[in-house]
């Protein structure tokens, strides 16, 4: 039986903490400077536009800009970018995406989904396709195509659940996926062949005190009976999973519920506790949701209230805010993700109700290339 099934998720939660969990630490960047003309506060040497608005045009491209910006991820294309954002609404468009040129400069924009509903956020794929995660009850995963070529196919084989994202471990050929929430799982797919996700096989993370991870076949993905958390009596509820990303054989992901911040090893299949606020507003990092990793190391979260901040966590477990929306307390940040083609100097992400329908940005500056590894356990 999993721990989760006997003791309470405070108790758990503290029992996991097998490493010191992550604390307030002075920033590598320095301190905030006064908001800047889109009202954003960042540090020195660091700079902002808008990029899209909701409802409106996205530059000169004919596209309009779709409103509640959520998930997003960005791609190579040619010698520039494509940034994919979801919309967490009910249809008509509900990923659009953005075409830089290798200077940065948007080229194009246009729709890749159609017709689905509340598609919160996601992750990308090793083969260059965007997976877009429906929020709600029978909610699925959808294929897209960031160049928007090819029609979007939904994958129901990753399970029908309340999806909120996804991340990839392309070494050990897996995908891990978080269900928002309040009793939701954490979910590992195994595709039968790599690269095509039409068929596979989902399971559920049952977590011992020690931090152990089993993994359990969920019998029925459709949930065509039964809701997936339900099947697997074996499995440990998290409180309302949110962003997941993937770095250097660990997968780390958020839940709300608790304001925790998780970090489970792929090759020891363990599971420790790298951040925890739990209740407490006062903490430097609350209403945790999307996440994201730089290359060298670092983890952006993403947060829905708190501070309309994105808040750094160091590999050596130091908290500090990266930047702060100002004037948007009604809002959250949504979709963090860098520009793979700008060496980490350019970082694109959302304040969901920013405006009249929502604001995408587009941040530059010396984001630092190299950093140190992880502390472990």
């Amino acid at each position: 039986m999993s721990v989760g099934a006997f003791i309470g998720s405070s108790t758990w939660s503290q029992a996991l903490a097998q490493c010191t969990p992550a604390q307030v630490g002075v920033s590598p960047y320095g301190a905030l400077l006064p908001a800047d003309a889109n009202g954003i506060m960042l540090p020195a040497g660091f700079e902002s536009r808008v990029i899209a608005s909701g409802n409106q045009e996205v530059g000169t491209t004919g596209h309009i800009w779709h409103t509640a910006a959520d998930g997003g991820a960005t791609f190579r294309s040619g010698r520039g970018w494509i940034y994919v954002s979801n919309s967490e609404t009910a249809g008509p468009v509900n990923v659009s995406a953005i075409r830089f040129d290798r200077f940065g400069e948007i080229v194009d924009s246009y729709p890749i989904l159609f017709n689905t509903n509340r598609n919160c956020a996601g992750g990308a794929t090793p083969w260059r396709t965007w997976l877009s995660c429906e929020e709600f009850s029978a909610g699925r995963v959808w294929e897209c195509d960031p160049e928007g070529v090819q029609t979007a196919q939904v994958r129901p084989a990753m399970g029908v659940f309340s999806h909120e994202a996804v991340a990839v471990d392309r070494r050990r050929r897996q995908l891990f996926l978080t269900e928002d929430r309040s009793n939701g799982l954490f979910y590992r797919f195994l595709p039968n062949t790599w690269g095509d996700l039409s068929s596979g096989v989902l399971e559920a993370a049952g977590v011992d005190i020690d931090g152990n991870v089993t993994w359990y076949p969920v019998p029925d993905p459709s949930a065509s009976t039964t809701s997936t958390r339900l099947q697997v009596p074996q499995a440990t509820p998290f409180n309302g999973g949110e962003g997941i990303t993937y770095h250097r054989g660990h997968i780390y992901f958020t839940t709300k519920g608790d304001n925790s911040v998780w970090d489970y090893d792929a090759r020891r299949q363990t599971l420790v506790l790298l951040y925890a606020a739990g209740q407490d507003s006062t903490m430097q990092l609350t209403g945790v949701d999307n996440i994201t990793g730089s290359k060298r190391g670092d983890l952006l979260v993403a947060e829905d209230g708190g501070n309309m901040e994105i808040v750094l966590i160091s590999p050596d477990r130091e908290v500090s805010p990266l930047l702060r929306i100002t004037g948007q307390g009604g809002s959250e940040i949504t979709g963090p993700a860098f520009a793979p083609r700008a060496r980490g100097s350019r970082l694109y992400f959302s304040s969901q109700r920013g405006g009249a329908g929502g604001i995408t940005y587009e941040v530059t500056g010396p984001f630092r290339r190299r950093t140190p590894r992880r502390t472990r356990c």
